[in-house]
């Protein structure tokens, strides 16, 4: 294992935040804020309680795990894709630096600022409404397997793009659609009973119930399902790795 490879592409995409600082940290937190003022004003004026918690709190998980995957994929997307644009990416291939080690560099990367903006995140809704953690263990277990594996998921679109438009097509067209639909701002118990067999399709919905259930103890789905489900998307984003470099897709011409 290369670690100096490891550690130097680590972190020169880690200081890339800091040149970026206001779109990697500051628009996040200031958007998720906002959700907090819309819908806990909005909405939770309305709605006091899902499942025993009170709305503000009950959406915080929710809220937190859509902008972990959001930042998860385009961290990750862009990190690779960048250096494809500029042709850099030949430079890293013909180096003696395996594959597995230039995965580990830019998912590394892409997962650690994705969690650390998790937790400011988190902290700021503490601003905002009263928190209760109660397996905080799991809870960032949770936090980071999730962004593992959506940086994964980033990986691979920043490869399969052959244009900055289309690596914001899975974010915004998919992911974002798919989060809000996946129980983020709701208990699927509330719908009827066709469109919760319907919802269970939906695999962002195991990932938010299971990060949920580390809060308040409420999921809506068995957290042992939620588990084994972030674990399958894991392997399969890994093995999907593993193909690309296997067989050079878009990395040769």
């Amino acid at each position: 294992m290369n670690l100096y490879a490891v550690r130097a592409i680590y972190m020169f995409e880690m200081a890339r935040t800091w040149r970026t600082l206001l779109q990697s940290i500051v628009a996040p937190v200031v958007s998720t804020s906002l959700y907090f003022v819309v819908f806990g004003a909005a909405i939770g004026s309305r709605i006091t309680e899902v499942d025993g918690v009170s709305y503000g709190a009950f959406i915080v998980p929710g809220l937190i795990m859509l902008s972990l995957l959001m930042q998860s994929v385009m961290n990750a997307s862009f990190g690779i894709y960048f250096p494809r644009f500029t042709g850099t990416i030949y430079e890293i291939l013909s180096a003696p630096v395996s594959y597995v080690e230039i995965v580990l560099g830019y998912v590394g990367a892409a997962a650690t600022k994705s969690a650390v903006l998790g937790l400011i995140i988190l902290a700021t809704a503490g601003l905002f409404v009263p928190l209760e953690i109660a397996h905080p263990i799991w809870m960032m277990a949770f936090l980071v397997l999730t962004a593992v594996t959506f940086s994964l998921l980033g990986f691979i679109l920043g490869i399969w793009a052959d244009s900055f438009e289309r690596l914001q097509i899975v974010p915004l067209l998919i992911i974002t659609p798919l989060t809000f639909l996946g129980g983020s701002f709701y208990s699927i118990s509330m719908l009827p009973p066709v469109w919760q067999t319907i919802t269970l399709f939906n695999p962002i919905v195991y990932l938010v119930s299971g990060f949920r259930w580390s809060f308040y103890e409420n999921a809506d789905v068995s957290v042992g399902i939620s588990i084994t489900m972030a674990f399958v998307f894991l392997v399969v984003c890994t093995l999907i790795v593993r193909t690309i470099f296997k067989t050079g897709y878009r990395l040769r011409k």
